[in-house]
């Protein structure tokens, strides 16, 4: 912290702080020590005599880039896409090593709020592991997306995304619970809504996804609880003699 004393001062020495700071970030992420970069971070934005936007850009994207790796690690996936978002915008488009860097982590970032990167980013940029993992979510195909964590989980493991990418899971079933309401739309649109459980537990075997009623239907609770399918069960109803699935709103599946 003397360092930041030396340099909080007038002049053009201020300017050094955040290469300082990124040299700390990269120090401490080799040694897996990250949790240290809470209080460099703390002295850049308290301190008042910063103006992060004279910083030189290199720095400003550094570090945006480790920032938002460590949005990542807590789960705070706004914080994390606005970094890293802010990194590959202001990085220098012939640094493909950087930007590949970025994408990295700010590629799983983007599918857990539901956006898909195109393929042809993903080829560019050698980031083919993320492909499968891409398509499992399009077709929401759960074996796939679990074959592709399992292909690449060194991979995952070694950049600090694995969890992330597990959970997509959730998003994989939403995507699925919409394909079988298009089509059950097509045979009947005034009952496409109604999605018996029994139906999604055999579109899960067709996919060697071995699961009961009762996993299902706790899946499909988690999914209404965390907003990704709007609607309510049906057990008693005349209409539903079996587990039923009613759909209130297709807008967000």
């Amino acid at each position: 912290m003397k360092v930041f004393g030396v340099l909080a001062g007038k002049g053009a020495k201020r300017l050094g702080a955040l290469y300082v700071t990124c040299q700390l970030f990269k120090i401490y992420f080799k040694l897996g020590t990250v949790h240290l970069c809470r209080s460099v971070i703390r002295s850049i934005e308290t301190a008042k005599c910063f103006d992060f936007e004279e910083f030189p850009d290199r720095d400003k994207v550094t570090y945006m880039y480790y920032t938002g790796r460590l949005e990542v690690y807590n789960e705070n996936f706004p914080a994390a896409d606005h970094k890293l978002s802010y990194a590959l915008a202001h990085c220098n488009a012939s640094k493909e090593a950087n930007i590949r860097m970025i994408l990295k982590y700010l590629i799983p970032v983007k599918l857990s709020i539901g956006i898909l990167p195109r393929t042809t980013l993903l080829e560019k940029f050698n980031l083919t592991e993320y492909s499968d993992v891409v398509l499992a979510l399009r077709r929401g195909d759960l074996r796939l997306l679990r074959h592709a964590l399992q292909e690449h989980e060194d991979r995952f493991l070694r950049s600090g995304v694995y969890l992330v990418l597990e959970k997509l899971e959730l998003q994989v079933y939403q995507r699925l619970v919409k394909k079988i309401y298009i089509i059950q739309k097509q045979k009947d649109p005034n009952k496409a809504h109604q999605i018996k459980l029994d139906v999604i537990v055999k579109a899960l075997k067709w996919l060697e996804m071995d699961m009961d009623v009762d996993e299902v239907e706790c899946i499909m609770a988690i999914l209404i609880y965390k907003n990704l399918v709007k609607g309510y069960f049906a057990t008693r109803a005349k209409w539903a003699p079996a587990a039923v699935l009613n759909l209130t709103s297709c807008g967000v599946i």
